[in-house]
């Protein structure tokens, strides 16, 4: 069981790091690749055509401005794709989080809000954990644990 994190450019790592660290937290093997929807769209394509013979389970995606990366990858392969939109300089967001929310009928893209690749890397995980009894375990002691720690800042 493999992730592949993958950006439209090296200035998405400071967003997509989260999802790394998720992953290894986790004990999930992953690769981190800047490929670009835009710049080089023929290793794009490529990367994404190959990813179930490289032995991805799962793609996150993280873009920003256009975010045509999640979409266009979505369109290569039928591994189930995670978008991340990244905060960029215009629109704070929103136009990232609208492009890649906005996927025709048939092209589907799981989305989680702006800037939040570790809700990504966790989508991921449960999708591996259908499969996996150890990482439901340890989704389950996750969930135990940030519960316990919403408690512990009850005001009393």
């Amino acid at each position: 069981m493999k992730i592949a994190i993958i950006m439209g450019s090296d200035s998405d790592w400071g967003v997509m790091k989260a999802a790394a660290e998720v992953l290894t937290d986790f004990g999930v093997s992953f690769d981190a690749k800047v490929v670009s929807a835009h710049r080089t769209p023929g290793d794009m394509f490529d990367y994404a055509k190959g990813a179930v013979e490289q032995g991805y389970s799962a793609i996150i995606a993280g873009a920003g401005g256009a975010a045509h990366l999640p979409g266009m990858v979505a369109s290569c392969t039928t591994l189930p794709v995670i978008g991340v939109p990244v905060r960029g300089s215009s629109l704070d967001g929103m136009d990232s989080l609208l492009s890649i929310v906005q996927m025709p009928r048939g092209i589907p893209v799981a989305t989680v809000a702006i800037n939040n690749s570790t809700n990504a890397a966790l989508l991921a995980v449960r999708i591996l954990a259908v499969s996996s009894d150890s990482l439901r375990k340890k989704l389950d002691k996750y969930a135990n644990d940030i519960a316990d720690a919403s408690r512990a800042k009850t005001l009393d």
